[in-house]
Parts: structure tokens; C-alpha cells; sequence
């Protein structure tokens, strides 16, 4: 297979539209009481801020009441069940946004609640619904864009029913699939892997971080701070790229002093008040990356080192899904099962994307299309560069 040619083809799939990767989710608490049906309503910053046009602020409370009551119902024998009241703002950790909800149903037979909130912006998102009946069953739901009502006289018992391994490991594949940012990242491990045996094994790297980190969450042993999980993706994107560039130009000590520089004057600005990531963050971040594009020049196989990078991008990864699983409260005793099956569709997810395009690229070998090495490759790496820092930075003061 031609080299020139795999390099072509990934510039032309390189994705020109950025969205954040962290996975998008909401936490809803049905209690059923006779004809009265209360709900409150849990979600992160990262999902508020959907709500908001692009460069507005993140809406208020209020607003974002107004927007779930739009989009939450009960109803009974085919009725809907009114709401009470004006959602009432709840109390809630920081970076959390917390509503309840009162429904006054006509009757109390044949119950069907849902949320239709945050498909129409993000079709993957997934609410995970607790409901406690008035029999003082619990059960346990996940509302997706394909199953948006729940009929309670269907769903009994204590399992998430249509929320087995395999639809664990499907919103596993999704995540892949949804998150353009990972693609680009993909994009860029392609471009440094001169075999496929290495190209493999770093993407596997990427499942053993966000694992890592799953388990460390859910054990207590790390708590993750959520909302700069999406700034440090975009750096490692601009990390990656930049290797490109280093490796291409033979200028790595001139690109490693660019990102600590960079990160040094964020710093800076943040030192004097006007926000963005911590300082120490920042420093620690640029002392690695500037050490890291040096370190590669200097290894006989960087493979391995970058076997290294992509770890790390899962860890915070695995961070961010961690951040908002563990805002969810789930229950313990279906971790185990979400975790590995979410992993696997990761995996199976990576795998497919970079088979896909491989087999695509042989297509286009034997169509003859050549292109120059070189600028291909400085073209792509640019790109990548260039769209990690913009996440990077945008994301730092958002």
C-alpha cells in the first residue's frame, strides 16, 4: 500500500467541525406517589451550556428549567399529567444544575414518563432514569433518542431493561462515532504510524487509559474536575500534530519552545485574574509536551513513546466519562457490567474507524491518485495542530 496515498486520504476525512467529547448525559429521579408523579432533574455544566447559541454564555437556572419543562412529561391512560407548578431550583454540587418537577395525572393507572431534553442537540445523549413506583419497586432505565417514554407496565424488576452489555457496548461505539475531536486524534496516530501492527497498538493504548481512569472513579481512589477534561483533549490533538510537524521540519527544539511558551503566558493570564486553566496545570502541561517532542527525536523507536501519549489521552478521557458518571449516581451493582461493555465499543469503535479508512486507502492506491508526500503530511499536521490548539484554547475560557 502506498504511503503517499494514506496520507492524501486522511487529509481529505480530516474532520472541519470541532465538538466536545465528553460524553453527553443527564440523570432523571422519578417518584411515583399515587396521582402525583415527582421528578428531579440532574445535569452537568457541560450540558447546560448546549443550550447556549454559539459565543453566549451559559444560560440561567431559569432558562434551563424552561427548557426541561418543555421536554420532560408523565402521563396517564394516554393523558398527559399536568405540571404542577414553575420547576423548583434545587440545591446542587458545583458544576451540577438540579430541578424538580410536580405532575398532577388524572389517575394513577397505566404510567408512562420521559424526556425528549437534549436530543434535538446531541441525538447520542443518554438520561438515566431512576423510578421508584408507588409499590416501592426501583427501577432503573436509560432514555435514549430511540426510547424517549417509558410505559411503566412494561419495566419492572431492577435491571435496565434495553440497557444490556450489548447497549452498553453500542453507546460505547457511539462515543467514537459522535466524537469528532477522538476522530482527529485517530487522524493523527494514523499519520505518525508507519505500520499497522504499531498504528493497533496505540490505539489499544487509548482503551487501557480510559479504563485505567473508570476504575480509579469509581473506586474513589481519583476524582476527576470535569470541566477541563475537553481543553486537555484538545491539546493532546495539537500535541500530536505538532510531533508531525517537529518530525517533518527536524525543528523539534523550535515547536517544543512554541508550547511552552504558549502555556506559559495562559499562566500568566491566569495569574492575573482573568481565568482560564490553573497555572500549575498549565506549567505541568507545557513542561510535558515541550519534554515530550523533544524525547521523541531522540528515541530509536518513538512508537513506543507514543504508545505513552495515547495512554494519557485516555486517562483523561476516561475522565471525563468518569466525571459524569459518577454525577449520575448510578448504582453500583451495574458499573461493572456498563464499564467493560462501554470500553469494548470503544475499542471496536477505534478499530473500525481505522480499518475503514486503511481498506478505503488501498481502494484509492489502486486508482493510481498520488500526491507529494511531504505536503500532504505538512498540510495534515498543520490542520490537526492548528484545530487542537483552537480546542484547546477556546475550551481553556469557556
Amino acid at each position: 500500500m502506498s504511503y503517499r496515498a494514506l496520507r492524501l486520504l486522511l487529509w481529505l476525512l480530516m474532520p472541519a467541525a470541532a465538538s466536545a467529547h465528553t460524553l453527553s448525559e443527564s440523570h432523571s429521579n422519578w417518584r411515583i406517589d399515587g396521582r402525583i408523579v415527582h421528578l428531579t432533574f440532574t445535569l452537568a455544566n457541560a450540558e447546560a451550556r448546549r443550550l447556549a447559541a454559539a459565543g453566549e454564555p451559559m444560560p440561567a437556572d431559569g432558562a434551563i428549567g424552561a427548557y426541561l419543562g418543555r421536554h420532560v412529561l408523565a402521563r396517564a391512560d394516554g393523558a398527559d399529567c399536568p405540571q404542577q407548578s414553575a420547576p423548583e431550583i434545587l440545591t446542587a454540587t458545583p458544576g451540577m444544575h438540579r430541578f424538580e418537577f410536580t405532575f398532577q395525572c388524572p389517575s394513577d393507572r397505566n404510567l408512562e414518563l420521559g424526556s425528549s431534553a437534549f436530543f434535538e442537540i446531541v441525538p447520542s445523549h443518554t438520561n438515566y432514569a431512576q423510578i421508584q413506583t408507588a409499590d416501592g419497586d426501583f427501577i432503573e432505565q436509560l432514555i435514549t433518542r430511540d426510547r424517549q417514554i417509558l410505559d411503566i407496565r412494561q419495566v419492572s424488576g431492577h435491571e435496565l431493561q434495553g440497557a444490556g452489555f450489548l447497549r452498553y457496548v453500542e453507546l460505547g461505539i457511539l462515543h467514537i462515532f459522535t466524537g469528532v475531536d477522538h476522530q482527529a486524534f485517530l487522524v493523527g496516530l494514523i499519520l505518525l504510524s508507519r505500520r499497522l501492527r504499531d498504528l493497533v497498538f496505540v490505539v489499544t493504548g487509548f482503551t487501557l487509559g480510559h479504563s485505567l481512569t473508570l476504575a480509579l472513579a469509581v473506586t474513589g481512589v481519583l476524582r476527576p474536575h470535569a470541566e477541563y477534561i475537553d481543553a486537555l483533549i484538545g491539546l493532546t490533538i495539537a500535541l500530536v500534530g505538532s510531533e508531525i510537524v517537529a518530525s517533518n521540519t527536524g525543528r523539534r527544539g523550535l515547536v517544543a519552545i512554541g508550547f511552552a511558551v504558549l502555556l506559559s503566558l495562559m499562566a500568566l493570564v491566569n495569574l492575573v485574574g482573568l481565568g482560564g486553566l490553573p497555572q500549575l496545570l498549565l506549567l505541568g502541561a507545557g513542561l510535558a509536551a515541550s519534554c515530550y517532542l523533544m524525547i521523541s527525536g531522540l528515541v530509536q523507536d518513538a512508537a513506543r513513546l507514543r504508545v505513552a501519549v495515547t495512554l494519557v489521552f485516555g486517562l483523561i478521557h476516561g475522565f471525563g466519562f468518569a466525571a459524569g458518571l459518577l454525577d449520575m449516581r448510578l448504582p453500583p451493582g451495574h458499573l461493572a457490567g456498563l464499564l467493560f461493555g462501554f470500553n469494548l465499543g470503544v475499542e471496536i469503535g477505534q478499530l473500525t474507524l481505522v480499518l475503514g479508512v486503511l481498506g478505503l486507502t488501498a481502494l484509492v492506491v489502486r486508482w493510481g491518485v498520488r500526491l507529494p508526500r511531504r505536503l500532504v503530511a505538512d498540510v495534515s499536521a498543520a490542520l490537526l495542530t492548528a484545530v487542537g490548539l483552537f480546542w484547546f484554547i477556546s475550551r481553556s475560557y469557556s
